[in-house]
């Protein structure tokens, strides 16, 4: 049973877009009121209620997330008529582009820009992400999946709906690993910066993918994330990426995310039987 349906323009879009639920709805509360939530008199939520707070006072991150990032409503005959405007679950900007709005797009090495180029050329047909394989947190935050953020003292958990991934955010003071083993979401260490929760990760593999166009983060990256719960309903991500494997110089982006409520993670894995990159042409 699909979950959530998205029209398409091409065959990479579809495979970003499918979701594919392993039990039946009824089972799953995907319509469920979320408890203690602050809302408006007429029972919406209160997105600009005052930030949620853990009993040391640090802003609590806990909840449900999607990116607040989705392109505006194309107009008519824009060659975009494949974004479904007011859909549930919209697709960041930066997910299609990393670099859309960095003045000159992202800084490429000339090996990576060549990279790029062909790749967006290919239509991107060896996107791990069209092949069911993990996707890094940067990527993860643009994509049409909701992230579920647990924060407990010394540790905050990020859970993804899709193919069941995490992530742990250690906040315990300890340092990051010397010469880890690579791996998708590399490894995470942060501090509070006053309201800000600074975090710094390296120990990625090669070669991952920040969005459609091919660019990636090497073995080499270093991020540093800075996030902010200004109210209720909205987290702010601002990453900055050290890279010089890949990139000329470091880049920051700003992503944006929205509280999912009144739902529940489900099933969504697209690894059974999964044959949709093999048609893309």
């Amino acid at each position: 049973m699909l979950r959530r349906v998205f029209r398409s323009a091409s065959a990479a879009i579809i495979a970003i877009g499918i979701a594919a639920a392993g039990a039946p709805v009824a089972a799953q509360w995907l319509k469920y009121p979320s408890a203690d939530i602050p809302r408006t008199s007429d029972g919406k939520p209160n997105l600009k209620a005052p930030t949620p707070r853990t009993s040391d006072g640090k802003p609590d991150f806990s909840g449900m997330w999607l990116t607040a990032d989705g392109p505006p409503c194309p107009q008519k005959g824009s060659g975009q008529d494949f974004i479904e405007c007011g859909i549930e679950l919209p697709i960041s900007v930066l997910g299609f582009n990393m670099g859309v709005k960095i003045p000159g797009g992202l800084p490429y090495q000339p090996w990576l820009a060549e990279l790029v180029k062909k790749r967006t050329a290919e239509n991107s047909k060896d996107d791990p992400h069209a092949r069911c394989l993990p996707d890094t947190f940067l990527r993860a935050y643009g994509l049409p999946h909701i992230e579920k953020f647990i924060q407990v003292p010394g540790l905050l958990v990020m859970l993804d709906e899709v193919n069941a991934g995490y992530r742990q955010v250690f906040t315990d003071g300890r340092p990051l690993p010397i010469d880890p083993v690579p791996a998708w979401n590399g490894y995470s260490t942060a501090r509070w910066d006053g309201d800000a929760l600074v975090i710094d990760s390296i120990g990625f593999r090669d070669d991952l993918w920040l969005d459609m166009a091919g660019s990636v983060i090497t073995e080499k990256a270093k991020v540093r994330e800075r996030i902010r719960r200004p109210d209720y309903g909205h987290l702010v991500i601002e990453a900055t990426i050290d890279d010089p494997k890949a990139y000329t110089k470091s880049w920051t982006v700003t992503m944006n995310q929205r509280i999912v409520v009144d739902t529940e993670l489900v099933d969504e894995f697209c690894l059974e039987n999964e044959k949709s990159s093999q048609r893309m042409k």
